[in-house]
């Protein structure tokens, strides 16, 4: 990495972690708009819901797909956002920044209340589920604009690359029109920076236990599995892009010189994307050139470019504890929630940030997970499926989730805010030794339709 690199890196990912500021919390939640007579999603009738919806709210409609459909709005004295993710069947809704997490749940139950109230004129709902569950139904095809054209194309260009890299790719590179995420950015300092990444990296084995809500028929092993999609597509081309860290951050330098092992994989141009084979930090901007592909408004056509230090502002990750230009941790691997409980997630990761010397005492000295010669990479993706390996005690995990459950509470009482009742779920959840997919999954097994799940998981 050159030294204007590593400045530029330095400058974008770390300098804004020492800014004074206050603590706030962003959440991101995507949810699945769902046809309840079992068929497609019609766009028209969510482009429509959208509408009503800015119009209702006061949001003023921000972009729009190449045929003039609304993409998203904003609403200019809170700073949320609605908006449709990858396709015309995921939606979602972005909270402006916020000192408390009540302030975003009311907001967040108003919107919801009306927009499914819009919807059910049309029996359709917008539930909590990580995988939408006309995954195989829908069109699952990208919003029309530069963006989400260019990540389809990127996405689908992987039997190109089958046998470049030591991993195998699926066959569902439309994952991301049917995915939902529950997604919290939280304010970290740079003294704690290292720490957070390393501690809540060993905690993510145990949010898979606590979050799963991402079961899709096709991987009947998985309880969630969004983030096998994630990475074993061309997103995880390079496996430095996303997951989890392979062995504990030492200090920012080495964060630094990992980021340079990451890799980009689209820019602009002209204001049109180009994506190309991924390619590291460090040798994109050791090539005098790189070669990609553009859509130019009919067909894709080759391009050769000189890399800029500006292209470092594509460089898109997806990893676990992705530390953001903001100067904040984007917690990416929690699968959305049913509705009801949709502010878990950020509650969860608010608390434990309070309590972070506490948490990172617990984990390195865990023997209830850390002790069978797996790392936290391993056991995260066994964690991840239906079945548990019988030489985990069950017991004793959840002894372990309740240390870290109260771990998370105690945090939230420091706030004084009364946020430490958003667990209740989860310590329920505990005690059942059970997860949103894995109960939807059992109900199904007895007799009870799926349609009752969908119904059930968007209730608020």
């Amino acid at each position: 990495m050159t030294d204007a690199i590593r400045r530029a890196v330095y400058e974008k990912y770390i300098a804004p972690t020492k800014a004074e500021r206050p603590d706030y919390i962003g959440v991101e939640i995507e949810m699945p708009v769902v046809n309840l007579n079992g068929e497609a999603v019609d766009e028209r009738i969510a482009i429509h819901t959208a509408e009503a919806f800015s119009a209702h709210f006061g949001f003023e409609p921000e972009h729009h797909d190449a045929e003039g459909n609304f993409i998203s709005a904003k609403h200019a004295e809170t700073g949320d956002i609605l908006s449709f993710d990858c396709c015309y069947s995921n939606l979602e809704l972005s909270f402006g920044k916020a000192a408390g997490l009540f302030e975003i749940k009311e907001r967040f139950e108003n919107y919801i209340r009306f927009l499914n109230s819009e919807f059910a004129k049309h029996d359709y709902i917008l539930t909590g589920m990580g995988i939408n569950p006309a995954a195989n139904i829908n069109r699952n095809q990208p919003i029309k604009n530069e963006r989400y054209r260019m990540l389809y194309h990127y996405l689908h260009s992987y039997p190109q690359h089958t046998g470049e890299v030591a991993m195998r790719f699926h066959a569902r590179p439309d994952f991301g029109t049917f995915t939902s995420a529950s997604q919290v950015q939280l304010d970290v300092r740079c003294d704690d920076l290292i720490d957070t990444v390393n501690v809540f990296g060993l905690l993510e084995p145990y949010k898979a236990l606590l979050f799963a809500n991402s079961y899709l028929p096709d991987f009947p092993e998985y309880l969630c599995v969004r983030n096998m999609l994630w990475e074993h597509s061309m997103q995880g081309y390079n496996p430095h892009n996303i997951g989890m860290f392979a062995k504990p951050l030492a200090d920012t330098d080495e964060l630094i010189d990992y980021i340079g092992t990451q890799s980009i994989y689209c820019t602009m141009r002209d204001g049109k994307y180009v994506d190309f084979t991924p390619v590291t930090v460090n040798e994109y901007f050791s090539r005098d050139s790189i070669n990609g592909v553009y859509f130019d408004g009919e067909t894709y056509r080759t391009i050769t470019f000189s890399p800029e230090t500006s292209d470092l502002d594509h460089l898109r990750t997806f990893k676990f504890e992705d530390l953001t230009f903001r100067g904040t941790i984007e917690y990416r691997s929690s699968c959305c929630q049913p509705l009801s409980e949709a502010l878990t997630v950020a509650a969860f990761h608010t608390g434990l940030k309070e309590k972070l010397p506490e948490l990172k005492e617990l984990l390195e000295q865990d023997n209830v997970i850390y002790t069978h010669g797996f790392s936290a990479a391993e056991l995260q993706k066994l964690l991840s499926k239906r079945h548990l390996p019988q030489w985990l005690d069950e017991a004793a995990i959840e002894k372990q989730l309740l240390r870290i459950l109260d771990l998370a509470a105690d945090g939230l009482r420091k706030r004084q805010r009364g946020e430490e009742s958003l667990l209740a779920p989860l310590y329920r959840r505990t005690a059942l030794h059970t997860n949103p997919a894995k109960a939807m999954l059992e109900g199904i097994e007895s007799g009870i339709p799926i349609s009752e799940f969908i119904r059930q998981y968007a209730a608020i």
